[in-house]
């Protein structure tokens, strides 16, 4: 709209694509003194962040996750290794440079942290406030902005209270972005709203990050979190990254036992169920993924006429990662030419794995 496009907008023009990496984590670890003993919360970790990326950290609880977004603004210390964040060691930091620096990373938080006895345009002004660097009407024309960015213009005057869940989260969301952050930490975000009201703030999210071209990171515990919104993702479990790549990848091809976890859970998939189910089945089984335009063409058919197999669907699914479009089927193959059917479907860009 043009109140943004001419405000906050303004601020993050896009530069041309060139990969830089904003959040660098160089073997940094955490670990807590608890009744005399040192408790690891985040061992040795290295990883990287893109300029601009949707990452998401998706472990259960106890994961290391928090741990490990609190060490990106220094809310928590690490115990060692190096943090750079836009190309300075945070680590490094004094408590000078540390105040500065957390007004380049904004946080949401899960159960929204705003002030009771104070409006919603007040919250969304409190870092501003804080800050002390803009004058009275500055700091008002900011706010108006960011609320009418976050759908609640009409609300600048309500209390929180008065507010649904969904709304209290896009009060911190605009917070979050007063400062005009290069950084956004989502903490949980969605975990205390109803499904319809989570898609309604995911969606918000992906707009900021495409508009402003914004990085973000966030935890969650929620696979279908992760595959709506983000590009990267890293499964945690036990203080340690056990799997990490792009979200089409780790979600359609998982390799840990605790991501296979996340996607069953996501899917409601119970793998020794499904055993039961097939057992009977006669074919061969198989499991086709098809990611982007594959995903509706009609390849099933042309392989059924060109090699003679049948084939029965026994489980299946067509949604969206992100942008991208994919599909996953479970097939019971019998009769005709197998080999080339297979040999067909690797030859379209279909990924295929054999379960029996």
């Amino acid at each position: 709209d043009p109140l943004w496009s001419r405000g906050l907008g303004d601020v993050y023009k896009r530069q041309p694509h060139k990969v830089r990496y904003v959040i660098e984590f160089q073997n940094v670890h955490k670990t807590y003194r608890v009744a005399g003993k040192d408790i690891p919360a985040l061992h040795p970790t290295s990883l990287r962040v893109e300029n601009g990326q949707v990452f998401g950290l998706i472990g259960h609880s106890g994961a290391g996750k928090s741990t490990l977004l609190r060490l990106i603004n220094r809310l928590e210390n690490p115990s060692g290794g190096t943090i750079v964040v836009d190309d300075e060691d945070v680590t490094a930091l004094d408590a000078s440079g540390l105040r500065r620096f957390r007004q380049q990373v904004g946080m949401i938080f899960q159960h929204f942290n705003l002030l009771s006895s104070k409006t919603v345009a007040d919250n969304v002004a409190l870092p501003l406030t804080l800050a002390g660097e803009l004058s009275r009407s500055d700091i008002d024309r900011r706010v108006a902005e960011l609320l009418d960015r976050v759908g609640l213009a009409d609300h600048a005057k309500k209390y929180p209270a008065q507010l649904s869940g969904g709304q209290k989260q896009r009060v911190g969301i605009a917070r979050a972005l007063a400062t005009k952050p290069k950084i956004l930490l989502c903490d949980e975000a969605t975990s205390a709203l109803d499904p319809q009201t989570t898609a309604s703030v995911l969606q918000l999210l992906a707009e900021i990050n495409r508009e402003l071209n914004l990085t973000i990171v966030l935890i969650t515990h929620e696979m279908d979190v992760i595959r709506r919104v983000c590009d990267q993702v890293a499964v945690m479990d036990a203080g340690v990254i056990v799997e990490q790549g792009p979200v089409a990848d780790v979600f359609l091809h998982p390799k840990h036992p605790t991501t296979r976890r996340f996607v069953q859970e996501d899917e409601q998939i119970d793998e020794n169920e499904q055993r039961d189910d097939f057992a009977h089945v006669p074919g061969r089984i198989v499991r086709l993924t098809f990611q982007g335009d594959s995903t509706y063409a009609p390849l099933l058919g042309t392989v059924a006429r060109e090699t003679g197999v049948d084939y029965s669907i026994l489980a299946g699914r067509i949604d969206r990662i992100k942008d991208t479009p994919y599909g996953q089927l479970t097939l019971a193959i019998t009769g005709g030419d197998m080999e080339a059917a297979f040999a067909r479907f690797t030859a379209a860009d279909v990924h295929m794995e054999v379960l029996r």
